[in-house]
């Protein structure tokens, strides 16, 4: 946009002063600010000094729509199947030369590429964003206030802003459900309301020395889903699964038996046998923590009362007389908990029992 002022006629020797101070923006003279840019003239007419003249110019400086939307961090966000509130965070910056509200909106998508050289595979529940209240850039569950738009960002401020969601259980390791942030220029609508949607003054030149009006201009770049110029800005991030991958076996082998003893014993009557339960993780998973067993007895056996042994360990296949006397029997059921089968590790629980 041009914007003139009054043309002069004879001129001897010109001055430039410029009136009006703004604040000192990254992004610039605040809009609305008015610049006034003044000359003055000196002559003479006849080797005499004449009265000088002048002219002054004003006009408002335009309001520049822009900002950004950053993913926090680089990596992705590593999450368990079945975690519920699962974080996720951006921050959004208020690059205009003016205070704006922002309305944001978290999409998640279907397939294709996540921000990390990842692809999406499910969609993550319940998802909503948080402004971080007090500023510590950590989210804190009933701190951090559920929001739809951030209210009244001045110019060159940022907010910190979670997303924040729930996982479905029976996901696997590196499943990913990548999410977008869009953050939309709005216009103040005052503390506590949302304001209008943008629109972006018509580019054409115009001669104008108003220094009341001022125009939009939208200067924001293209972000991960929307494009550049269009009052608004977009980042991704995504969450990746890490999950415990557990297999479980069941051993059992003739301790002793009433006719041989413990030389070649046979599963007969009154012979005891030993059962070995044992839980494995695979490598690259994430640790299983509190695993906890339980094997109702079958009516043809019976507990021998001779201890649950947990937390033992296999070699070769084969269960070690190994482990914490800390399992339970109680109504036929033998019961014991594994604190932890970190990746790639086997524990054990054992215990006989009589066949009757």
């Amino acid at each position: 946009m041009i914007k003139y002022g009054r043309l002069l006629g004879t001129v001897g020797a010109a001055a430039l002063a410029v009136v009006g101070a703004s604040p000192a923006f990254a992004s610039g003279t605040a809009a609305g600010t008015v610049i006034t840019n003044t000359v003055t003239v000196n002559y003479q007419v006849g080797g005499v000094n004449q009265t000088a003249t002048g002219a002054s110019n004003s006009f408002a400086v335009d309001r520049k729509v822009n900002m950004t939307v950053a993913e926090v961090g680089t990596t992705t966000t590593q999450v368990s199947p079945g975690q519920l509130a699962a974080v996720t965070t951006f921050t959004v910056t208020n690059n205009s030369n003016a205070t704006l509200d922002f309305a944001l909106a978290a999409a998640q998508q279907t397939g294709g590429a996540g921000a990390h050289s990842n692809t999406d595979t499910f969609d993550a529940t319940n998802v909503k964003i948080y402004v971080d209240t007090n500023g510590n850039g950590t989210y804190d569950v009933g701190t951090d206030l559920e929001v739809a738009y951030l209210d009244e960002l001045a110019a060159d401020a940022s907010k910190t802003v979670f997303v924040v969601a729930d996982m479905p259980l029976g996901l696997a390791t590196n499943d990913v459900a990548a999410v977008t942030l869009t953050a939309t220029g709005r216009e103040g609508g005052g503390t506590g309301s949302q304001g209008a949607a943008l629109s972006e003054t018509n580019t054409g030149i115009t001669n104008e020395i108003d220094p009341n009006e001022v125009d939009t201009v939208f200067a924001d770049a293209a972000g991960a889903t929307d494009g550049a110029g269009d009052g608004a800005h977009s980042a991704k991030d995504d969450w990746t699964v890490l999950a415990a991958a557990l297999s479980v076996t069941k051993l059992s082998k003739v301790v002793s038996d009433p006719v041989n003893g413990t030389s070649n014993p046979k599963a007969i009557p009154g012979a005891t046998i030993e059962y070995c339960i044992v839980v494995a993780n695979a490598a690259g998973s994430a640790t299983a923590s509190s695993v906890a067993i339980s094997d109702p007895l079958p009516a043809t056996v019976t507990y021998d009362g001779g201890g649950v042994f947990v937390d033992g360990s296999v070699t070769s296949g084969a269960c070690n007389t190994d482990g914490s006397n800390t399992g339970s029997h109680a109504a036929g059921v033998v019961s014991g908990t594994i604190s932890s089968v970190t990746a790639g590790e086997t524990k054990t629980l054992r215990f006989r029992a009589t066949i009757n």
